[in-house]
């Protein structure tokens, strides 16, 4: 269990227990009860059998506790004003108080008093995804997402967070969620992992949360390589050499593990620290860049009107692809540098995410992802962005106060307009 020995050094482990005998009272009266409840003995007591109702309940009944939620424990407006009216005219700190309780909805504290109970945390992370999948046929219920989102951030802060390196020892249980969990290039079996894991030029890191020990918040996959790589394959492949004298952490998937928690972003936290114990174990490495999908090249090609969009979306096979290479690759600079959200940030989401922490669109790859998804969601094209500690903070800063992007001169040298005959002018 050395594997948690430091989890465990600020945090007692809490696990749920079973109770001896759960109330048979409503779930709304105990709700109500917690609430109202002084006691630390009496509240722990209730939260645990609140959970406990909670996770015992059929979908309906569970809709119907939302209703309360939204319902019974919203704010009450009427006290908002008269509060912030009194504390305009007072500016006094009790009034601030006043203001402050009145303006948090009560099932704020409803969950923050269930968080009492062993297990919780993992319960309410489990509770806000149910509430997820509910919200697209309820948008009402929107308002209690609102606050859960208010919460865990402030529960899943990157204070609390610790960083585990996963290896081949790493308990069995967590190594089960690694393969569970892999979003990006998915892991088939145990020996599959074992090649993720064990030679000297892979790594994997994940963020822990000390409440909720066996479970992954987010991790991150790391190939060790001697230059930049330009395809995912040449990466995964079975039979492919071990490789030496590595200058180059390549980031080739990081896959988040709890939908519960979707909107709490823990990755821009995860590579920073991840170069940071790369580079302190290993000196020689100073190039950090990633290999990254792009989910959503296929999709914008289908709006386009020029042919080498159709050509490309009717090749059925990377063979087909393969003399229309140069135009893949230049039609996925325009996507990545110029399709934009109305709010002028860029429509791709792995451009989103890793722009927005600062990295540079760096080199564009053609034939990068022959696999099924690849072909299906990229046309088999991926890119690199690259991590310049340097720039990071320039390139952030760039990104979110002018939407910004970063990219290499080869990267927008790919889209120089073109004169009739085809030649770059």
């Amino acid at each position: 269990m050395a594997f948690f020995s430091d989890l465990m050094s600020t945090l007692f482990e809490r696990r749920p227990s079973a109770p001896a005998g759960a109330s048979q009272r409503p779930v709304t009266e105990l709700c109500e009860a917690l609430l109202s409840s002084q006691g630390e003995v009496s509240g722990v007591r209730l939260a645990r059998d609140i959970l406990s109702h909670y996770r015992a309940m059929p979908a309906e009944n569970r809709r119907a506790f939302f209703d309360y939620l939204a319902q019974s424990l919203d704010l009450d407006p009427n006290a908002v004003i008269e509060a912030a009216k009194r504390y305009g005219e007072t500016h006094a700190p009790g009034d601030l108080a006043r203001l402050s309780r009145e303006a948090e909805p009560r099932r704020q504290e409803l969950f923050r008093r269930l968080n009492q109970a062993p297990g919780a945390t993992e319960t309410l992370v489990r509770m806000r995804l149910d509430l997820l999948r509910l919200l697209p046929e309820a948008p009402g219920l929107g308002v209690i997402d609102t606050d859960f989102q208010h919460l865990f951030a402030s529960w899943f802060n990157r204070g609390f967070l610790v960083l585990r390196h996963i290896d081949w020892r790493t308990p069995a249980n967590i190594l089960e969620k690694i393969i569970e969990y892999e979003a990006v290039h998915a892991i088939n079996d145990w020996h599959d992992l074992q090649r993720r894991l064990r030679p000297e030029d892979r790594r994997c890191f994940a963020f822990f949360h000390p409440a909720m020990p066996e479970e992954p918040l987010i991790f991150v996959e790391v190939a060790l390589c001697k230059g930049i790589p330009g395809s995912v394959q040449s990466l995964l492949a079975e039979e492919r050499e071990l490789e030496t004298g590595f200058d180059t952490a390549v980031f080739y998937s990081i896959s988040n593990c709890q939908e519960g928690l979707r909107g709490i972003s823990f990755g821009n936290s995860l590579i920073k620290q991840v170069v940071e114990e790369v580079k302190r174990d290993l000196p020689q490495i100073t190039c950090f860049v990633t290999l990254s999908p792009i989910p959503g090249l296929a999709r914008w090609l289908k709006d386009q009107s020029n042919p080498e969009a159709a050509t490309l979306l009717a090749a059925n096979d990377p063979a087909a692809l393969h003399p229309l290479a140069e135009d893949l690759r230049r039609l996925t600079a325009e996507y990545l540098l110029n399709a934009k959200r109305p709010d002028g940030l860029p429509a791709d989401p792995v451009a989103r995410f890793h722009l927005g922490n600062g990295a540079i669109l760096h080199q564009v790859h053609a034939l990068a992802d022959v696999s099924a998804n690849g072909l299906r969601q990229s046309r088999t094209a991926m890119v690199n962005y690259l991590y310049d500690p340097e720039k990071v903070e320039q390139n952030n800063e760039s990104f979110v106060t002018r939407r910004k992007v970063a990219a290499s001169k080869q990267v927008q040298a790919l889209i120089v307009p073109r004169n009739t005959t085809g030649r770059k002018k």
